[in-house]
């Protein structure tokens, strides 16, 4: 694992294959990474499974409503849903959606993030300055280039935990 610099400004997602450690920008998108630290310290993420997964392009999870029931993700709700909490505003920058980065899903409003969100498998910068970056992958991209792929996949990953590196 990466040295965590930060451990509270520090997430850990564990896979079936092995930890993946992100690093939040809290300085460009402080909403947003505090959205991610209340939702990992609730166990909300916990379980959730990736339900939009593309070769080439990003994994997607995050759905805390609908994500970790089997009934939900079978009767193909996984990915409509977010967390009981407010939907987010924008947080736009110039950071670039490079391989390893967190961007945060949403609707076609650019304030309705919540709590879905996608790791960049591949350098996608025609998603610059339509979406918020507010993290990166410091160690663990192995891991995650392992994400079962699929829209939604049969039988999908889950991020088995996600914690506060300052609690785990």
């Amino acid at each position: 694992m990466a040295e965590i610099k930060d451990p509270e400004n520090t997430i850990i997602i564990e896979l079936k294959d092995g930890p993946v450690v992100i690093e939040l920008l809290t300085d460009i998108a402080p909403q947003h990474c505090e959205r991610m630290k209340v939702l990992a310290r609730s166990g909300a993420y916990d379980n959730v499974v990736f339900h939009r997964v593309i070769d080439g392009f990003m994994a997607q999870t995050g759905d805390v409503a609908n994500g970790n029931a089997e009934k939900d993700f079978n009767m193909g709700r996984a990915g409509t849903g977010g967390s009981d909490l407010p939907d987010l505003p924008a947080e736009f920058s110039r950071i670039p959606h490079d391989r390893g980065t967190l961007g945060a899903a949403r609707s076609a409003n650019p304030n309705s993030a919540n709590s879905q969100f996608f790791i960049n498998f591949n350098d996608n910068h025609f998603l610059n300055g339509q979406y918020t970056v507010y993290g990166r992958v410091i160690s663990g991209m192995e891991f995650v280039d392992k994400i079962v792929r699929g829209e939604p996949p049969a039988n999908p990953d889950r991020m088995l935990s996600v914690k506060v590196a300052a609690d785990a």
